[in-house]
């Protein structure tokens, strides 16, 4: 596969590996929420690389549909790269606006983008999907640096998607009146992407209906030319038909005509069937005279065994009128009043996404959150199909309160006037803000200073020592107890005070209380030191981890 190069590569390849992990600061008074709870729908304030970071301890692997709208990089956003990595080159570029006039803004942007494509890829379950929007100043590079990334054997599309028909003005050479969207897998584990067909759709391809719902007739010889007698000799077996009742047998009968799948210039095919298929369901065939030809059909109802819609596959052109860039400008202005938010993604557009991508009980992250649309867009489908999908969005600009968690607000609350019916009643829902806190600095804990909470602690070390998700309901701090991985029971004895840890240590008292262990397992304990010999650590099955501890030594 050939290799993308730009300036700063070799500095940003690894450098998700070296940013630190940050406390999430629980902020109740922007929170919509009985109860703040970083499983919760999640907004969170801050630099997204850092907050991506920050989220693998709970997130890895379960992300099931990633959608970011990063800069386009067309020189007249303005952004600013930010990212602190040990390169003298980089650190010039920092805190300096990116525009036209700046030769290295696609390396600085494909610097920024690197890393961060890097950790939405932990946090991916194996099956999920990743969609990205961006248009000509970057897709061409974009798509050299997900292969990288991902892989090229998982790249699923790169949709256009009619966003300005008329064009837009401001165009150099041709009016551009699309984006694209890249789509790519976790993994090969993801094998199709399928939607709903819509009511109107299935009204439209479905006309008839019997006792078990409506259907359509579609041949049964197979229309596929490549597939024949010659190919598939299992599929070519004669049926008998009574075109006058429409009746079929799959034996013979009195005043019924054998018909065999062969075309009119006498190529010999086959039926999409197998005669053991056939007999099992004869009722389901039908048959008629189409001029001097006998034709079979089945009926292929629209929905399968289990009562769910037919799905289909989606394609590579969106033309809808709903995802237009005027219809995203249109429902902010309603919702937060008008230009508070310049050419938003329509919420219809990520509905279709998360359709394509995300069941009813799957987590949908969004790191450019913008004005809010992921969050929007995840609320008004669960209204609609009565699904629990979780968002959590990342935003690092001051807006993050103002526009993006306040537009979250009052969809949930209900938007009064709004031409919607659906906004006007609320959508419901609840989440949890959160501001990016101060990294967590293990060497801190000898000197005492910003000393992290029993839980944020908690959640980095179960994370950085297992490679697992924590899970912050089974923590019980009066045993000590913070979780178990696939080889241990996890146990972290600690306090954010430096007088009591200066006397804390693992002792034979404490050892002797610890909970039953699992056969199979060891225990493995953080704590400040311990005053137990190697003899009695095998005795307990403990593997005991000093803190401040090594965060790349993980324990397998």
């Amino acid at each position: 596969m050939a290799q993308l190069q730009f300036k700063g590569k070799t500095f940003v390849q690894n450098h998700h590996l070296m940013v630190k992990y940050h406390e999430l600061v629980p902020i109740k008074s922007k929170s919509l929420t009985d109860k703040v709870s970083l499983n919760d729908n999640l907004i969170i304030h801050g630099d997204n690389l850092a907050a991506l970071k920050a989220l693998l301890p709970l997130y890895a692997g379960k992300i099931k549909c990633v959608y970011i709208d990063p800069p386009y990089n067309t020189g007249n956003e303005k952004w600013v790269y930010n990212d602190s990595v040990n390169s003298p080159m980089m650190q010039e570029w920092l805190g300096k606006v990116v525009d036209r006039e700046d030769l290295t803004r696609h390396d600085k942007w494909l610097c920024m983008m690197m890393p961060r494509l890097k950790l939405l890829r932990e946090l991916m379950t194996p099956d999920g999907a990743i969609f990205i929007s961006i248009d000509d100043n970057e897709s061409r590079r974009l798509l050299n640096l997900t292969d990288e990334v991902f892989g090229e054997q998982n790249f699923a599309a790169q949709v256009s998607i009619l966003v300005n028909p008329k064009g837009r003005v401001m165009s150099q050479g041709f009016a551009q009146t699309h984006e694209y969207l890249i789509i790519y897998r976790r993994t090969e584990a993801l094998k199709e992407f399928a939607i709903e067909k819509s009511e109107e759709e299935i009204k439209e391809q479905y006309p008839f209906e019997d006792d078990k719902g409506t259907f359509r007739y579609l041949e049964l010889r197979n229309t596929h030319r490549q597939f024949g007698k010659h190919n598939r000799p299992n599929l070519f077996f004669p049926i008998y038909c009574n075109p006058n009742i429409h009746k079929v047998s799959i034996k013979p009968h009195p005043g019924y005509l054998r018909v065999l799948p062969i075309w009119d210039d006498g190529f010999e095919g086959c039926w999409t069937w197998s005669a053991d298929k056939v007999g099992k369901e004869i009722k389901r065939l039908s048959c008629r005279a189409v001029g001097d030809n006998i034709r079979v059909y089945r009926k292929a109802y629209s929905t399968d065994e289990l009562g769910s819609i037919v799905s289909k596959k989606p394609t590579s052109l969106w033309t809808e009128k709903d995802f237009y860039t005027e219809k995203g400008q249109a429902e902010v202005d309603e919702i937060l009043g008008s230009q508070a938010f310049y050419a938003p993604k329509p919420s219809a557009l990520i509905k279709n996404i998360i359709k394509i991508s995300a069941g009813q009980n799957s987590f949908v992250l969004d790191s450019f959150a913008g004005s809010g649309t992921t969050a929007h867009a995840v609320l008004a489908l669960n209204k609609e199909d009565g699904g629990n999908r979780k968002f959590i969005l990342v935003e690092c600009e001051d807006y993050a309160d103002s526009i993006t968690a306040e537009r979250v607000r009052r969809v949930i609350k209900g938007v009064p006037g709004a031409k919607d019916e659906s906004l006007r009643k609320r959508l419901g829902g609840t989440f949890s803000y959160f501001e990016l806190g101060k990294p967590m600095e293990l060497e801190g804990i000898l000197s005492g200073k910003n000393l992290p909470s029993y839980k944020e602690l908690a959640r980095y070390i179960f994370y950085t020592a297992t490679g697992e998700t924590f899970n912050e309901k089974s923590v019980d701090m009066k045993k000590g107890f913070i979780g178990e991985s696939a080889n241990h029971q996890v146990f972290l004895f600690y306090e954010p005070d430096i007088d009591k840890l200066k006397g804390m240590a693992l002792t034979l008292e404490i050892a002797e209380k610890l909970p039953p262990i699992k056969w199979g397992k060891r225990r493995l304990i953080f704590a400040p030191t311990k005053y137990l010999d190697q003899e009695y650590l095998e005795n307990y099955k403990i593997d005991f981890a000093q803190l401040p501890f090594e965060i790349y030594h993980r324990v397998r």
